[in-house]
């Protein structure tokens, strides 16, 4: 309980990106032994002891970069909620989103957590997984920084936007430009991680910022000229969260997944019931005073389990997952982004997870 994550990069940290601003320039560019044999008593009583001893935690390492809608996640950690179910959980944080696509690719990691869009991305690389639960949906957690001097977005035209190339601020940036009738072809786009890009505008070096929850905010607060230009309080449905795991995982160990739902509903429960407490634990986790986690959550939905099961079951439904991720896939064909979307985009969703979930409760 209450572990620190691990670091997989030597990348600053983002908080400390955010006061190093100056050296964004330099970084733009981015046992084999003889036994005995036992006795008919011994086997016996060694028999009975096994069938007695506790089933031993089922050890699982997740991770990704830092996010507000993963705050059930810190909640769930610091307090044990996982081990209650039998889940000793590691969690580690990456600097970019392409760092934990590379663990999980090459099994450092078990387990996820994704935007939507990068989650098919993913897929489109052949990778396979299961997304088991929703996290949130952004309502205003990501957004997009612009000096005052431009007027809208359809000024984006010629201009430079920082932005992280192939990551979530990345594919909510090219929606936003179509429906302003642009594509990526109209703007000049700098390969900036999101606290990066964040912190260059802080610092005027940058005009136009995409980034997410902390760091919107905390560039909006510092930088007087310019203000929060969109955000996905004006798209609601442009950003999803989910939790995926490796089926290989989820497969040879069945307690894993329900352990992993139940602990992330419970961390969504101490946030309602013990805010003061859950807000100082997710505070640490993203150097946030814990006042400010509340105000960063209300840019979030946390997803219920009834919406869970909806999303991830029920294909009649206008909410159904398999159908955003479709038309993710077509949208990140048209942006070239990928090659072609995933035929079996459908056939990642499990749902008996928060089904289990709902059906124990």
């Amino acid at each position: 309980m209450g572990q620190k994550p691990q670091i997989f990069t030597r990348r600053l940290s983002r908080r400390q990106a955010m006061y190093l601003m100056g050296g964004f320039a330099g970084g733009m560019t981015l046992h084999a032994c003889a036994q005995s044999t036992p006795t008919t008593s011994e086997t016996s009583s060694e028999a009975t002891d096994t069938a007695s001893a506790p089933a031993e935690p089922v050890a699982a390492s997740t991770g990704s970069t830092l996010w507000i809608g993963y705050s059930p996640l810190y909640v769930a950690l610091e307090k044990g909620f996982f081990e209650e179910g039998g889940l000793d959980l590691t969690y580690n944080v990456f600097s970019a989103s392409a760092e934990a696509d590379a663990a999980f690719a090459s099994n450092q990691i078990q387990g996820q957590n994704n935007v939507t869009s990068e989650a098919v991305a993913l897929a489109a690389k052949g990778q396979d997984y299961r997304i088991i639960q929703i996290a949130d949906s952004s309502l205003g957690g990501d957004g997009i920084l612009a000096r005052n001097s431009i007027a809208d977005i359809a000024a984006f035209k010629g201009k430079e936007i920082a932005v992280e190339i192939g990551a979530v601020s990345h594919f909510f940036l090219l929606q936003v430009l179509e429906e302003a009738g642009l594509t990526a072809n109209d703007v000049t786009i700098l390969n900036v991680t999101p606290d990066a890009a964040a912190a260059a505008y802080q610092a005027g070096q940058i005009d136009i910022a995409v980034t997410y929850s902390p760091f919107l905010k905390q560039a909006n607060d510092a930088q007087s000229d310019g203000r929060i230009i969109y955000d996905t309080s004006k798209m609601p449905a442009a950003i999803l969260d989910v939790y995926i795991f490796s089926p290989q995982f989820l497969e040879e160990n069945p307690t894993a997944g329900e352990a992993f739902v139940s602990g992330i509903f419970k961390g969504i429960e101490f946030l309602k019931t013990n805010s003061d407490e859950a807000y100082a634990i997710v505070g640490d986790r993203l150097e946030l005073a814990p006042e400010d986690v509340g105000t960063e959550l209300k840019g979030v939905d946390l997803t219920s389990l009834e919406k869970n099961i909806e999303m991830l079951s029920n294909p009649d439904s206008d909410i159904y997952l398999a159908k955003h991720l479709q038309s993710l896939g077509e949208f990140l064909v048209t942006q070239e982004q990928i090659p072609e979307a995933p035929a079996d985009l459908e056939a990642r969703l499990e749902p008996k997870y928060v089904q289990a979930l709902q059906a124990s409760a």
